[in-house]
Order: C-alpha cells, then sequence, then structure tokens
C-alpha cells in the first residue's frame, strides 16, 4: 500500500489522523507521515495489515463511535 492508497483508506474509513492514532497506538503526526507521497518512508506494514482488515469490516475496541 503506498502512502496515497493508506491515506484514501484512511478517508473512505472516515477516519481523522488523531482517530487512526488512537486505533493503532501511534501519534498522528506519524500516521500524516506515513501519508506523505514519500515512497522512501512507506506506511508501516503492520498498520498497513490493519487498515485492510478494517476495509473488510474488522472495527477494533478503540472505534470511534
Amino acid at each position: 500500500m503506498t502512502p496515497t492508497e493508506f491515506r484514501q483508506a484512511r478517508r473512505q474509513l472516515g477516519l481523522s489522523a488523531s482517530q487512526l492514532g488512537e486505533i493503532l497506538n501511534t501519534d498522528p503526526r506519524t500516521i500524516r507521515r506515513w501519508e506523505q507521497d514519500d515512497e522512501t518512508r512507506p506506511p508501516n506494514p503492520v498498520a498497513v495489515r490493519v487498515m485492510r482488515w478494517m476495509l473488510e469490516g474488522f472495527r477494533p475496541p478503540e472505534w470511534p463511535v
């Protein structure tokens, strides 16, 4: 997943960078860095896996109400 695809997935899920950061236990600034169009610093592979699960319907307990 590219940084652009990661950002699009977050937006598709209706999550802010802060909300996704809470779900992933990651600082929102890190989320924004992953979303920059800089292929030298792609999103964290574990975060990408979780993002794909959420796109498939998984909702973790930290999901905003």
